[in-house]
C-alpha cells in the first residue's frame, strides 16, 4: 500500500495544497519567466511556498516542476536542465513539507501528438519519462500529472510514469487531472474530452486518482465531481481556482476568499471528492480554511 492510499484510508478526506505559480510571483518571479530555474537560484523561495502549504495543514503538497518536461523548458534554453531542475525541485517539496506527502507536478508539454505535432506516442512517452525519473531520483513516490487537455497525452504521461515505476523497482502511486469547462454538451476539455472519456482512457493507462484542476471557481467544480463520481469509484482529487481571473488595472485578479471557497468544500465532499484542495489563486489562507471545514466534516 502506497503512502497516499495509506493516508486516504486512514483519514477518507485529505487537504492539498494551493497555487505555486502565483505564490513564486508574490515572491518576486516575473511573468514569463522560467519558475522551475528557482529551484537552483532562489531555493529559499521555493521550499518556504511548500512550508507555508504544510503549516496550513495539507496533507499533500505538490513541487516546482510543473513546466519541467523538456519541451517546456525549451522555450527558456534550459532543455538539457531536465534532471537537475526536477530533482532539485522534488528535493525542496520534501525538505520544506517534510511531514506531508509529496506528489511531483507533471504539466502539459505544450506539444501535440502526430498529425498535429511532431510527436508519436512513444516520444511523448520518453519525454514525461525523463521528467519523472528526475523527481523519483529525488525520493518523491506519488506522480500528479495535472491540467491536461488532450487525454491521449494525459495517457502518455501515465504510462510514463508506470514505465518508470517498472524500470526502478520503486511502486508509485499516479494521479491525474484535466481541466474542464462547461459548455451548452456539458464539461469538456478544450479538446473535446468529456469526463467519462477521461476516466475509461486515464483508467485503463493506469491512474491510480482522477480529477480535475483549474478552470472552475470551487462551485463549478461541484457538478463536475458528482459527474466523476457516478462514473468511477477511484478517489478523486480537485483543485479549484479561487473563482475564474479578471483583469484590473492590468493585473490578474481571483476573487474567491478563503471563507467562501471554504464554505463549499462540503458540497465538494458530498459530490465524491477525495482530495480537496486549490489552484490559481489561492494560497496557504486558502487551504488553512479549507483544512477547517474538511477536519469539522470528519469530527476532529
Amino acid at each position: 500500500m502506497g503512502r497516499l492510499e495509506e493516508r486516504l484510508r486512514q483519514k477518507r478526506i485529505l487537504v492539498s495544497d494551493g497555487a505555486w505559480g502565483t505564490m513564486l510571483q508574490a515572491q518576486g518571479l516575473e511573468p514569463g519567466s522560467c519558475p522551475e530555474l528557482w529551484n537552483l537560484e532562489h531555493p529559499e523561495r521555493v521550499r518556504a511556498v511548500a512550508a507555508g502549504y504544510a503549516a496550513a495543514g495539507a496533507d499533500m503538497v505538490l513541487t516546482n516542476t510543473f513546466g519541467g518536461s523538456a519541451a517546456v523548458l525549451r522555450r527558456y534554453g534550459q532543455a538539457d536542465r531536465v534532471a537537475g531542475l526536477n530533482a532539485a525541485g522534488a528535493r525542496l517539496s520534501l525538505e520544506g513539507a517534510s511531514s506531508s506527502i509529496v506528489a511531483a507536478s507533471i504539466g502539459p508539454s505544450g506539444e501535440y501528438l502526430k498529425p498535429l505535432g511532431d510527436y508519436d506516442e512513444q516520444s511523448l512517452r520518453e519525454l514525461f519519462a525523463e521528467q519523472i525519473r528526475a523527481v523519483t531520483s529525488a525520493g518523491v513516490r506519488v506522480i500528479c500529472i495535472e491540467t491536461m487537455v488532450s487525454v491521449e497525452e494525459a495517457a502518455c504521461a501515465v504510462a510514463a510514469a508506470r514505465a518508470v515505476e517498472a524500470e526502478t523497482g520503486e511502486a508509485l502511486e499516479v494521479m491525474a487531472t484535466m481541466t474542464f469547462g462547461p459548455t451548452p454538451q456539458g464539461f469538456r476539455t478544450v479538446m473535446g474530452v468529456d469526463p467519462a472519456r477521461a476516466v475509461d482512457v486515464l483508467g485503463a493507462a493506469g491512474a491510480d486518482v482522477l480529477g480535475a484542476n483549474c478552470g472552475n471557481g470551487i462551485a463549478g467544480m461541484v457538478p463536475l465531481i458528482g459527474e466523476f463520481r457516478s462514473l468511477t469509484d477511484k478517489p478523486l482529487l480537485v483543485h479549484a481556482n479561487a473563482g475564474l481571473p479578471e483583469i484590473v488595472g492590468g493585473e490578474t485578479v481571483y476573487r474567491e476568499t478563503p471563507e467562501l471557497m471554504a464554505r463549499r468544500v462540503p458540497d465538494l465532499v458530498a459530490a465524491g471528492a477525495s482530495i480537496v484542495g486549490g489552484c490559481c489563486g489561492t494560497t496557504p489562507e486558502h487551504i488553512a480554511a479549507m483544512r477547517r471545514e474538511v477536519d469539522g466534516i470528519l469530527g476532529l
